[in-house]
Protein backbone atom coordinates (compact mmCIF):
# COMPACT_ATOMS: atom_id res chain seq x y z
CA UNK A 1 0.00 0.00 0.00
CA UNK A 2 1.57 3.52 -1.29
CA UNK A 3 0.94 5.46 1.85
CA UNK A 4 1.54 8.81 0.32
CA UNK A 5 -0.19 8.15 -2.90
CA UNK A 6 -3.16 7.80 -0.91
CA UNK A 7 -3.05 10.30 1.44
CA UNK A 8 -2.68 12.75 -1.58
CA UNK A 9 -6.28 12.18 -2.67
CA UNK A 10 -6.81 14.66 0.49
CA UNK A 11 -6.80 17.98 -1.25
CA UNK A 12 -5.63 19.75 2.66
CA UNK A 13 -2.78 17.50 2.65
CA UNK A 14 -2.07 17.51 -0.83
CA UNK A 15 -1.94 21.25 -0.93
CA UNK A 16 0.98 21.37 2.16
CA UNK A 17 4.55 21.98 1.34
CA UNK A 18 6.62 18.75 0.75
CA UNK A 19 8.57 18.70 3.93
CA UNK A 20 6.23 19.11 5.95
CA UNK A 21 3.87 16.45 4.34
CA UNK A 22 6.79 13.87 5.12
CA UNK A 23 6.78 14.95 8.59
CA UNK A 24 3.25 13.88 8.97
CA UNK A 25 3.36 11.11 6.87
CA UNK A 26 6.34 9.75 9.35
CA UNK A 27 4.45 10.60 12.28
CA UNK A 28 1.47 9.32 11.56
CA UNK A 29 0.08 5.62 12.40
CA UNK A 30 -1.81 3.76 9.76
CA UNK A 31 -4.98 2.15 11.35
CA UNK A 32 -6.89 -0.96 9.47
CA UNK A 33 -10.23 -0.37 10.82
CA UNK A 34 -13.50 -3.10 10.64
CA UNK A 35 -17.01 -1.94 9.91
CA UNK A 36 -18.88 -0.53 12.89
CA UNK A 37 -15.14 0.04 14.33
CA UNK A 38 -14.38 3.41 16.32
CA UNK A 39 -11.69 5.79 15.91
CA UNK A 40 -12.50 7.98 18.54
CA UNK A 41 -15.39 9.10 20.31
CA UNK A 42 -17.24 12.42 21.29
CA UNK A 43 -15.63 13.16 24.63
CA UNK A 44 -12.16 12.05 24.05
CA UNK A 45 -9.41 13.84 25.60
CA UNK A 46 -6.48 12.64 23.03
CA UNK A 47 -7.01 15.06 19.45
CA UNK A 48 -5.32 14.96 16.17
CA UNK A 49 -5.88 14.92 12.83
CA UNK A 50 -6.58 11.98 10.63
CA UNK A 51 -7.05 11.17 7.04
CA UNK A 52 -9.07 9.13 5.45
CA UNK A 53 -7.28 6.49 3.21
CA UNK A 54 -10.13 4.02 2.29
CA UNK A 55 -13.21 3.39 2.51
CA UNK A 56 -15.19 5.88 5.00
CA UNK A 57 -16.34 6.72 8.09
CA UNK A 58 -19.39 7.92 9.91
CA UNK A 59 -19.17 11.34 11.70
CA UNK A 60 -21.95 11.07 14.34
CA UNK A 61 -22.94 12.88 17.51
CA UNK A 62 -24.68 12.23 20.60
CA UNK A 63 -28.37 13.75 21.23
CA UNK A 64 -29.14 12.98 25.14
CA UNK A 65 -26.96 10.23 26.70
CA UNK A 66 -28.50 6.84 24.54
CA UNK A 67 -28.59 8.05 21.17
CA UNK A 68 -26.46 8.77 18.37
CA UNK A 69 -27.18 10.68 14.98
CA UNK A 70 -25.31 10.65 11.93
CA UNK A 71 -23.76 14.43 10.83
CA UNK A 72 -21.57 13.06 7.70
CA UNK A 73 -19.77 10.64 6.14
CA UNK A 74 -16.10 11.35 5.44
CA UNK A 75 -15.05 9.23 2.42
CA UNK A 76 -11.56 8.41 1.32
CA UNK A 77 -9.23 11.56 0.82
CA UNK A 78 -11.38 13.57 3.90
CA UNK A 79 -9.13 15.18 6.37
CA UNK A 80 -10.28 16.45 9.64
CA UNK A 81 -9.34 16.84 13.12
CA UNK A 82 -8.49 19.78 15.60
CA UNK A 83 -5.69 20.47 18.20
CA UNK A 84 -5.79 21.48 22.21
CA UNK A 85 -3.22 23.80 21.23
CA UNK A 86 -4.44 27.84 22.50
CA UNK A 87 -7.73 26.17 24.09
CA UNK A 88 -9.01 23.97 22.04
CA UNK A 89 -11.08 21.10 24.07
CA UNK A 90 -12.31 17.71 23.83
CA UNK A 91 -13.18 15.39 20.25
CA UNK A 92 -16.70 17.29 19.57
CA UNK A 93 -17.61 13.61 17.54
CA UNK A 94 -17.30 9.99 16.87
CA UNK A 95 -15.81 8.34 13.97
CA UNK A 96 -16.54 4.60 13.08
CA UNK A 97 -15.92 2.92 9.85
CA UNK A 98 -19.12 2.77 7.74
CA UNK A 99 -17.54 -0.03 6.01
CA UNK A 100 -13.75 -1.76 6.29
CA UNK A 101 -11.09 1.69 5.71
CA UNK A 102 -7.99 2.44 6.40
CA UNK A 103 -6.97 5.59 8.06
CA UNK A 104 -3.80 7.52 8.66
CA UNK A 105 -3.96 8.70 12.25
CA UNK A 106 -1.48 12.08 13.67
CA UNK A 107 -2.28 12.59 17.23
CA UNK A 108 -1.83 15.96 18.71
CA UNK A 109 1.92 15.54 20.55
CA UNK A 110 3.22 14.87 17.11
CA UNK A 111 1.67 17.96 15.74
CA UNK A 112 3.15 20.07 18.56
CA UNK A 113 6.06 18.31 17.36
CA UNK A 114 6.25 18.51 13.82
CA UNK A 115 5.26 22.56 14.54
CA UNK A 116 8.72 23.65 16.17
CA UNK A 117 10.54 22.66 13.21
CA UNK A 118 7.05 23.33 10.66
CA UNK A 119 5.44 26.65 12.29
CA UNK A 120 3.35 26.44 9.33
CA UNK A 121 1.55 23.64 10.41
CA UNK A 122 -0.98 25.93 12.90
CA UNK A 123 -1.91 27.58 9.94
CA UNK A 124 -2.47 24.52 8.11
CA UNK A 125 -4.68 22.88 11.03
CA UNK A 126 -6.64 26.08 11.43
CA UNK A 127 -7.78 26.21 7.98
CA UNK A 128 -9.03 22.24 8.65
CA UNK A 129 -10.92 23.09 11.57
CA UNK A 130 -12.54 26.54 9.78
CA UNK A 131 -13.14 23.98 7.07
CA UNK A 132 -15.19 21.15 9.00
CA UNK A 133 -16.93 24.53 10.72
CA UNK A 134 -18.04 25.70 7.19
CA UNK A 135 -19.37 22.17 6.09
CA UNK A 136 -21.61 21.97 9.62
CA UNK A 137 -22.71 25.37 8.87
CA UNK A 138 -23.97 24.57 5.45
CA UNK A 139 -25.44 21.47 6.74
CA UNK A 140 -27.58 23.66 9.67
CA UNK A 141 -28.49 26.07 6.68
CA UNK A 142 -29.85 23.48 4.23
CA UNK A 143 -31.75 21.84 7.03
CA UNK A 144 -33.41 25.03 8.14
CA UNK A 145 -34.12 26.08 5.09
CA UNK A 146 -34.81 23.53 2.10
CA UNK A 147 -37.59 21.05 1.97
CA UNK A 148 -37.48 17.29 2.63
CA UNK A 149 -36.78 17.16 -1.65
CA UNK A 150 -34.64 19.37 -1.54
CA UNK A 151 -32.20 18.08 1.65
CA UNK A 152 -32.46 15.33 -0.42
CA UNK A 153 -30.85 16.89 -3.49
CA UNK A 154 -28.12 18.42 -1.60
CA UNK A 155 -26.47 15.54 -0.34
CA UNK A 156 -26.56 13.71 -3.40
CA UNK A 157 -24.91 16.55 -4.89
CA UNK A 158 -22.17 16.37 -2.00
CA UNK A 159 -21.46 13.22 -2.62
CA UNK A 160 -21.57 12.17 -6.26
CA UNK A 161 -18.34 11.05 -7.26
CA UNK A 162 -18.44 10.21 -10.94
CA UNK A 163 -21.96 10.63 -11.46
CA UNK A 164 -22.74 7.98 -9.11
CA UNK A 165 -23.55 8.38 -5.17
CA UNK A 166 -22.03 5.42 -2.91
CA UNK A 167 -24.68 6.08 -0.02
CA UNK A 168 -26.81 3.76 1.60
CA UNK A 169 -30.82 5.28 1.68
CA UNK A 170 -30.83 4.57 5.32
CA UNK A 171 -27.78 6.71 5.80
CA UNK A 172 -29.32 9.18 3.33
CA UNK A 173 -32.77 9.52 5.42
CA UNK A 174 -30.92 9.65 8.91
CA UNK A 175 -28.41 12.49 7.43
CA UNK A 176 -31.53 14.58 5.94
CA UNK A 177 -33.80 14.42 9.57
CA UNK A 178 -36.53 11.84 7.86
CA UNK A 179 -37.38 8.26 8.09
CA UNK A 180 -36.38 5.93 5.62
CA UNK A 181 -40.20 5.05 4.29
CA UNK A 182 -40.33 9.33 3.78
CA UNK A 183 -36.69 9.32 1.69
CA UNK A 184 -37.59 6.10 -0.51
CA UNK A 185 -40.51 8.04 -1.73
CA UNK A 186 -38.87 11.24 -2.56
CA UNK A 187 -35.81 8.78 -4.34
CA UNK A 188 -38.65 7.07 -6.46
CA UNK A 189 -40.24 10.68 -7.37
CA UNK A 190 -36.52 11.77 -8.38
CA UNK A 191 -35.66 8.81 -10.36
CA UNK A 192 -39.37 8.89 -11.85
CA UNK A 193 -38.46 12.71 -12.73
CA UNK A 194 -35.38 11.08 -14.49
CA UNK A 195 -33.30 13.08 -12.26
CA UNK A 196 -31.52 9.61 -10.29
CA UNK A 197 -31.31 5.97 -11.48
CA UNK A 198 -31.00 3.92 -7.56
CA UNK A 199 -28.94 0.44 -7.67
CA UNK A 200 -28.50 -1.58 -4.67
CA UNK A 201 -26.19 0.48 -2.47
CA UNK A 202 -25.74 3.12 -4.96
CA UNK A 203 -27.84 6.27 -6.67
CA UNK A 204 -26.80 7.41 -10.09
CA UNK A 205 -26.98 10.90 -11.01
CA UNK A 206 -28.88 11.12 -13.83
CA UNK A 207 -29.84 14.82 -13.91
CA UNK A 208 -27.32 17.07 -11.92
CA UNK A 209 -29.11 20.14 -12.72
CA UNK A 210 -32.36 18.98 -11.59
CA UNK A 211 -30.97 18.51 -8.23
CA UNK A 212 -29.37 22.12 -7.97
CA UNK A 213 -32.14 23.43 -8.79
CA UNK A 214 -34.00 21.29 -6.05
CA UNK A 215 -31.23 22.09 -3.37
CA UNK A 216 -30.82 26.22 -4.78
Amino acid sequence: MDIEALALRSIWFAHLPAPLRAALLHAGRVARLDAGQRVFGEGDAETGVLLVLEGALRIEASVGAERDVLLNLAPAGAAFGQSRRGGGGPRLVTARAASAATVLLIPDAALQRIAEVHPALWRAVSELVYGQLDTIVHLAAQLLALGPRGRIAARLLTFAAGGEVALSQSDLAEMCGLSRKATNAHLAALERAGAIARGYGRIAIIDAGALRRLAA
